[in-house]
């Protein structure tokens, strides 16, 4: 068995494994491939776009859907430099740079520990800061007062509505405000498939919360957090809390969390949590001359709120939920891949599989399908043999195949299969639905 999810640590070529299911299956395409692709992008295939908001839509139903004391916005990609001026990103969102005088590749320098990856040089140049964000000019006329920026984090457009959030929903401390879209950061060293990359997604909550009671929210977010990835079927022992040490704490922060993910190369950051204090509430409040306070109307106080927020790449996290849920077994003797996805992260969720292309059993089989599609996201396979299509559905992960054969035209019941045990059972159609809501959990 080779499994992210049912070993200690991942196996050496797990990633190229992964790498090369998401390429086939449709997942996950290199960005621009007839033009020999574009440097760390990647274009979400058919599959991949499934997942992909799965993933954002299982963050947005714990952190906003199922809460009351949370609202989401959708702020704009493009923001002027005041913002970016004010929130410290300007002067301090920048990596150590350093070229190497051998091969000439630029690398960043605190993440090679002195050896060029490309040469096995240890020649660099003296490092150089380099500021991370894409700028750009809004207008036709390029010049200083056009200047905009591509943002670099979601955060930022949470706290500049801050008020305007706080006015319109009348919520008061703790209450938070959550986001999910593209970020864009110019990495010098983007890797690891889409571990890293120049243009992403997150998902961002900041929850403002009265100053004394900072430090209670940021422990509560930290096991929140960490519960929510062993909701949707992360294995424990692949996650890991480590906290920052004061001197890599980001210009905001005064006390941060990582939520690490054991990738194939290591441990490496999946979440972070930040207590970001007033800092940034403060800031635009400077910069713009408005007041970003809370009024409260029993006390008659004034206080600026203190932020708690955990920020998660959605890319990131579908990385880290595919490799976990690798696996390869052996099936009736014969060996299988299979992705042993939670079913609310599968692409597909129901795979219908009539077992011929023959009229009589289309009509029928179309029915189950109009019946599942309200429901679950589903696929029409009349492909290749019943064998195949069963291996092709384990791979990418779906969870139940819904089998029609000629018997079904008799007695209205299918075949239903389960992609862990691989186990089939016959279920009334009239049934199928409470069925695969009972093996949900539902």
């Amino acid at each position: 068995m080779t499994s992210g999810a049912a070993s200690g640590a991942p196996a050496r070529d797990l990633m190229e494994k992964v790498v090369n299911l998401a390429k086939r299956r449709g997942l996950i395409f290199p960005s621009a491939e007839i033009y020999g692709g574009f440097r760390s992008t990647y274009d979400y295939g058919p599959l991949g776009v499934n997942m992909l908001r799965n993933v954002k839509d299982a963050w947005w139903r714990s952190m906003v859907v199922m809460r009351d004391d949370v609202v989401g916005i959708d702020a704009a990609i493009l923001s002027p430099a005041a913002v970016w001026a004010a929130s410290g990103h300007l002067e301090n969102f920048t990596d150590p740079l350093v070229d190497c005088r051998n091969c000439h590749e630029r690398w960043r320098a605190d993440k090679i520990e002195g050896v060029c990856p490309n040469c096995g040089s240890t020649d660099f140049t003296e490092p150089r800061s380099f500021n991370l964000m894409f700028k750009t000019h809004a207008g036709p006329v390029e010049s200083e007062g056009t200047v905009a920026y591509l943002r670099p984090e979601t955060a930022q457009g949470m706290f500049t509505n801050f008020a305007n959030v706080l006015t319109t929903t009348r919520k008061k401390p703790p209450f938070g405000i959550a986001q999910v879209g593209k970020s864009f950061r110019n990495e010098i060293t983007p890797q690891n498939f889409v571990f890293r990359t120049r243009e992403f997604e997150q998902m961002e909550m900041e929850y403002f919360v009265p100053p004394a009671e900072a430090a209670k929210w940021f422990d509560y977010w930290v096991e929140t957090r960490v519960a929510w990835f062993l909701d949707l079927g992360m294995p424990e022992h692949l996650l890991r809390v480590r906290r920052h040490e004061p001197d890599e704490l980001s210009h905001y922060s005064s006390q941060t969390v990582d939520l690490e993910f054991l990738f194939p190369w290591g441990w490496d950051e999946l979440e972070g949590i930040a207590n970001r204090g007033d800092f940034d509430l403060q800031a635009h409040a400077r910069a713009s001359g408005e007041r970003l306070e809370y009024f409260e109307q029993s006390t008659g106080e004034r206080y600026v709120p203190h932020v708690i927020e955990p920020a998660l790449g959605a890319t990131r996290a579908m990385m880290a939920f595919l490799l976990a849920s690798y696996d390869e077994d052996e099936v009736a003797g014969e060996s299988r891949t299979v992705l042993h996805l939670d079913w609310r992260l599968a692409p597909i969720q129901v795979a219908v599989l009539p077992l011929s292309r023959k009229e009589e059993l289309d009509g029928l089989s179309r029915q189950v399908l109009g019946m599942l599609q309200p429901h679950y996201m589903c696929d029409f396979d009349t492909t290749q043999s019943i064998g195949r299509r069963y291996r092709r559905q384990d791979e990418v992960g779906t969870p139940w195949c819904v089998t029609i054969d000629f018997d079904s035209l008799v007695d209205r019941a299918v075949t239903v299969r389960d992609r862990d045990t691989t186990e089939q059972v016959r279920v009334p159609i009239d049934g199928l639905l409470a069925e695969l809501a009972s093996r949900r959990g539902a």
